[in-house]
């Protein structure tokens, strides 16, 4: 039996490089749906700044029977920057417990019920992260990149000291899914992330790599766990082009909205099917660290 949790980051549309919510609002009933045929559930992060515009969305989730989580006020850099993008700074480490207990509380505000499982955008964690969530009173955290770090395989709970070591916080602390059986060419290892490869080439190409990834951990006599990452916004029809707002404009890379809407949909449907037949045992990201008590 392989763990698998299902987490949906819900933010502004196309990868946070717009201020919209269309995604969000038409997809997720959506995807509530598709969940409900699969006798499925997951967990829901939410940027404050979602659900204090879209309370109703948050709400509809947890009426579902999904777990509500944080995914921290904005969608920003709240721990280590494993990567520069342009005009978005971290926050200094001094800020972020503030950051993170202010986000739980507009979450609980909206969403009627107190988050107790996070992940940082972009998977941007750090030690001050977990730190902060531990004093929240957060059980599970959703963050550590996989692909960049290589290390943990399975859930752990993080060191105080350094949030990539296994130690003594009661959080729990879930690696994110990467094929750590490719060679990787990318200097970060973000080729073997595999987001959004269901999307941009079909539900097929990413089992291969789950597949190949789950005989890896085979081979290392360790239960593979799967933690994957997916956003409303990707099952409702993205812009593609230039995307004018405000005072300036983006033009998001192809493969960002390649796909987005009813393609993304059937992948996901196909993707959850296979997994079911492959054994997979659904969880949102608290039940593994009740399971882990």
């Amino acid at each position: 039996m392989t763990r698998v949790v299902l987490g949906m980051d819900c933010e502004t549309d196309v990868g946070s490089f717009t201020p919209f919510y269309e995604g969000l609002v038409n997809a997720t009933p959506l995807l509530l749906e598709m969940f409900d045929r699969h006798k499925i559930t997951g967990t829901f992060f939410f940027t404050g700044d979602a659900v204090k515009k879209h309370p109703e969305i948050a709400r509809l989730v947890r009426d579902a029977g999904h777990e509500v989580g944080c995914h921290s006020l904005y969608h920003e850099t709240v721990g280590d920057a494993l990567f520069e993008i342009p005009n978005l700074y971290p926050l200094l480490p001094s800020e972020v417990a503030n950051r993170l207990k202010v986000a739980t509380e507009v979450v609980e505000d909206a969403a009627g019920v107190r988050p107790v499982s996070f992940r940082a955008p972009r998977l941007f964690g750090s030690t001050a992260v977990v730190n902060a969530l531990e004093a929240l009173g957060y059980v599970a955290d959703a963050t550590y990149p996989m692909y960049f770090y290589r290390e943990r395989l399975t859930p752990y709970h993080p060191s105080a000291d350094d949030w990539t070591k296994e130690g003594g916080l009661q959080l729990i602390e879930l690696p994110i899914f990467a094929d750590l059986s490719m060679e990787s060419k990318d200097p970060y290892g973000r080729d073997m992330d595999q987001w959004p490869l269901f999307r941009t080439d079909g539900a097929g190409a990413l089992l291969k790599h789950i597949d190949g990834y789950t005989k890896y951990c085979e081979s290392r006599g360790v239960e593979p766990f799967l933690c994957f990452y997916f956003h409303p916004w990707e099952f409702h029809p993205m812009p593609e082009g230039e995307i004018h707002f405000g005072e300036a404009s983006v033009r998001p890379d192809p493969f960002i909205v390649k796909n987005c809407g009813p393609e993304a949909l059937k992948q996901f449907d196909i993707l959850l099917t296979a997994l079911a037949e492959r054994g997979a045992k659904f969880y949102q990201a608290r039940q593994i660290a009740e399971e882990m008590k």
